[in-house]
Formats: C-alpha cells, sequence, structure tokens
C-alpha cells in the first residue's frame, strides 16, 4: 500500500492501517500478473445503512485501463450485499467524469466543514 500512494506522488502515514481496518466494512484490492497492488478502495461504514469510498487508488502506470472503476464496482456490490442502502463518495472536481460516468454515482447536495481551516 505504501508503494501504491507514492505512485500517486503522496506520502504514506505511519499506523494509517491500524486506525482505518477498524472502521471499514471491507476494501477491495487489484494486483497485476506479476502480484504489484496495482488498485485499491476503503469502504468505511457507519454500522447501519451507509458506506463511504475512501482512498481510491489507481497506480500511475495502470491508469486509464478500467481498473479504478472495477474496484469500485466491486466495492459498490460488496457494500450492497453488506445491506447498506447507500454509499458516498467525495473527490476533487478534475475526478467527477470518473465517478458519475465510469462509475455510476450521481451528484447529490451535500455539505462540508473543512475542520483544518475552521478556528
Amino acid at each position: 500500500m505504501v508503494d501504491l500512494v507514492r505512485s500517486h506522488g503522496g506520502n504514506s502515514v505511519p499506523g494509517w492501517w491500524s486506525q482505518v481496518r477498524q472502521h471499514s466494512l471491507g476494501w477491495v484490492g487489484a494486483r497485476d500478473a506479476d502480484g504489484v497492488l496495482v488498485g485499491f478502495v476503503n469502504v468505511a461504514w457507519d454500522g447501519g445503512d451507509h458506506a463511504f469510498l475512501i482512498d481510491t487508488k489507481t497506480r500511475g502506470s495502470h491508469q486509464h485501463r478500467g481498473i479504478g472503476t472495477a474496484v469500485v464496482r466491486l466495492a459498490a456490490e460488496q457494500a450492497r450485499a453488506a445491506g447498506c442502502e447507500w454509499l458516498h463518495v467525495d473527490f476533487r472536481p478534475e475526478l467527477r467524469r470518473f465517478y458519475f460516468d465510469a462509475c455510476g454515482f450521481r451528484p447529490t447536495d451535500a455539505g462540508l466543514i473543512h475542520l483544518a481551516a475552521e478556528g
């Protein structure tokens, strides 16, 4: 996972997996023929009807091959099978086509507070 995050130019955070695991309904990963992790999405959960996609990633060298779409679709199928009614996702504007066109999400009204910017 550290290598996949770095392939995006991101920084891995020590202890990330331990924090995430306890709040996850599950996660989906994709590997290439050599076993290298090339796609990932975490499905966080409120314990009820709502699941949330977090940390969707596709290795830079493997983008635009349908890997991201496939992990999101499998995550949605598994969340549905677990009894969730809603799957939420937040994303940067440049990912709008990916989530709306490729993955089937639809626009909704939502609210957001940037807590790091408050107070």
